[in-house]
């Protein structure tokens, strides 16, 4: 039973973290200059699953740990930079033009709502995992 509590306890984890990045995408929507120099760049989160394989699964579960997912990294969007012209604008560049943050606040809403709904389904066998726990001690009552 505890496994099962740990695999839901991770989802939520993970679906919270997820959550944290895309608060910050939506707070840089526009950014045009960072510490590290240049508009801010959209992140995204990487998920994996806890153990490689069959093997390393089977491993977990014979050492006791649970099978899960874990953050494997967050990674910088590569699509390229939205250029504007505004030539009034402080970090206009020689052109006129402004590169702001590649973040599509719409794109954004749609990822909130899923992890949303992700971090929901969690939540939900999290809670039958432990009615079944109460049945089960129920019954050997």
């Amino acid at each position: 039973m505890a496994d099962l509590f740990s695999v839901s306890a991770s989802g939520m984890e993970a679906q919270r973290f997820r959550m944290n990045i895309i608060a910050s995408n939506l707070a840089n929507v526009e950014t045009t200059r960072t510490e590290s120099g240049g508009a801010y760049r959209r992140k995204d989160i990487v998920f994996a699953a806890q153990g490689e394989g069959f093997g390393g699964f089977l491993k977990q579960a014979m050492d006791g740990a649970a099978p899960g997912v874990k953050i494997a990294g967050v990674i910088e969007d590569a699509r390229p930079l939205k250029h504007v012209y505004e030539p009034a604008h402080p970090d206009a560049n020689a052109e006129g033009y402004v590169a702001f943050p590649n973040i599509n606040v719409a794109e954004e809403m749609v990822n909130m709502i899923a992890a949303s709904r992700s971090y929901e389904a969690n939540v939900s066998a999290f809670k039958a995992t432990r009615e079944m726990a109460l049945k089960a001690l129920e019954l050997g009552q």
